[in-house]
């Protein structure tokens, strides 16, 4: 297996890169109406596909694993003009942010709903102590370093981890960017509660989600962003806390006491066939 290999100058993906960026662009931002609900398309979705497809089809060959190594480590690096604009956005609202109180800070609690309903569906799945490191958290940086601190790099739980992580970020944006406008058109919350839920802990996800309750009600763009700026500061602040106190040790217990559950179950099953016998 060759060694990756990341050129940050490599002018062949930057130019793929462009021509997805102008494809999109060209195509622009279209609604999708099913009744009531509004499905926001962004160009941001068509870049993503096209990308995809370049690494996908055979015949760009120029488009390898060391290219998608080398465009992870670039999105790093130009995703930081981004954030400082949320910032500024976040900045110039500061009063109206205030004035939102604890609701900021209370919103990084809806991390347990993956874990309420996730764990279960997965251990159903069949899935081990994956679980708990699929189902604890959105799967980011902060809560991989945690894991690691636990678990160790070969853990099953940091596997599970990365299942989910891989598929949040290559998905991720483009199922939040759907889902966003979808909720926000079934249930009736005021906006500015969608763009506090649009705050992860990923700026990538972040910008997806928001970016299409902004083509929703242009009208408070910038509240909008801010709030959502804010939001996910906050997630990335205090997520790693609250992931140590609350979510990996309520995933633990919730695991343990299922497990046990379904192991006693397996052996009532096993007991009463083999008294049949």
């Amino acid at each position: 297996m060759s060694p990756i290999k990341i050129n940050l100058f490599d002018y062949k993906l930057h130019i793929t890169v462009m021509i997805c960026v102008i494809i999109a662009e060209l195509i622009g931002t279209s609604t999708i109406t099913i009744g009531s609900i509004h499905v926001v398309l962004l160009p941001l979705l068509y870049s993503i596909s096209l990308a995809v497809l370049c690494y996908l089809i055979k015949p760009i060959k120029w488009i390898s694993k060391n290219q998608s190594h080398t465009a992870s480590v670039l999105m790093i690096i130009l995703i930081g003009p981004l954030i400082a604009k949320l910032a500024i956005s976040s900045g110039q609202n500061i009063e109206l942010i205030l004035k939102a109180g604890p609701l900021l800070i209370l919103e990084e609690l809806g991390d347990l709903g993956a874990i309420i309903f996730g764990l279960p569906v997965a251990l159903l799945l069949g899935f081990k102590r994956e679980t708990i490191g699929m189902t604890s958290s959105i799967c980011r940086e902060p809560q991989m370093a945690v894991l690691i601190n636990k678990y160790g790099f070969e853990s099953v739980e940091l596997k599970g981890f990365m299942v989910v992580y891989l598929i949040g970020t290559v998905f991720g944006t483009i199922i939040l960017s759907i889902l966003t406008t979808v909720i926000a058109s079934v249930i009736p919350l005021h906006p500015l509660s969608y763009a506090m839920a649009c705050g992860i802990g990923s700026a990538s996800m972040n910008v997806a989600g928001v970016s299409s309750l902004v083509a929703l009600y242009p009208g408070m763009a910038d509240n909008l962003y801010a709030f959502s700026a804010i939001a996910n500061l906050i997630s990335i602040v205090l997520s790693i806390y609250v992931y140590m106190l609350i979510s990996l040790p309520l995933t633990e217990r919730i695991y343990n006491f299922l497990e046990k559950r379904r192991k006693k179950i397996e052996f009532h099953k096993k007991k009463s066939i083999s008294k049949k016998k």
